[in-house]
């Protein structure tokens, strides 16, 4: 019988060589994100338009036992504060969807500007914003821009190369031996807060 990825969240001590192995591979999508950032001359520094207002699903179980691992890490004051905010958004997301509207609303896991995990956030968190391209299997390459604040820094540099194809075959590759170690088939799509209420 297929295990539910709920169960395998209170046994991730049993899998944490994949969570290991995830490590290397987020290294390595921060290596490259830094050399195409060092390139533009882009850091970023926050803007109006601020990502963590994005409400990016993740869809691997991996970067859902990984935020576990550093939500254990926390204070259990600060975990309380990430938990409640979590469910706070999670209740007023919930709301605007009934009610067909759009909402922005703040990451629970920012604080006063800055990521409490930072060292174990999702995939997304680390490649967006940077100019990239995709090449997905039977299709042509795929070249997507990067976010608003590094449009307005960089007019003029032509294009490096970014690509986050090898990432997510790595990040696919090491998802299915995990699931089939867990014998888990169950798909995911879920946001930060959402992994967050259900700890």
């Amino acid at each position: 019988m297929s295990l539910s990825f709920e169960k395998v969240k209170d046994k991730y001590d049993k899998h944490s060589h994949f969570l290991d192995r995830l490590k290397v591979i987020y290294a390595a999508m921060d290596q490259k994100y830094r050399e195409a950032a060092d390139y533009y001359g882009f850091h970023c520094e926050g803007c109006k338009d601020n990502c963590c207002f994005t409400r990016f699903y993740h869809h691997t179980l991996l970067e859902y036992l990984y935020i576990l691992k550093g939500y254990n890490t926390l204070a259990p004051i600060r975990q309380i504060e990430a938990k409640n905010r979590a469910l706070e958004v999670c209740r007023k997301t919930d709301e605007a969807d009934k009610k067909g509207m759009t909402v922005r609303l703040m990451c629970p896991l920012n604080f006063d500007g800055l990521c409490i995990l930072y060292d174990y956030r999702p995939m997304i968190c680390r490649l967006h914003g940077i100019p990239h391209e995709l090449q997905r299997p039977g299709q042509n390459v795929i070249h997507s821009p990067g976010c608003d604040a590094f449009t307005e820094q960089n007019r003029e540099k032509s294009y490096f190369k970014f690509d986050r194809t090898p990432f997510y075959i790595r990040m696919a590759e090491l998802e299915n031996e995990l699931k089939k170690a867990a014998n888990i088939t169950q798909k995911l799509k879920m946001t930060v807060a959402e992994m967050l209420i259900k700890d």
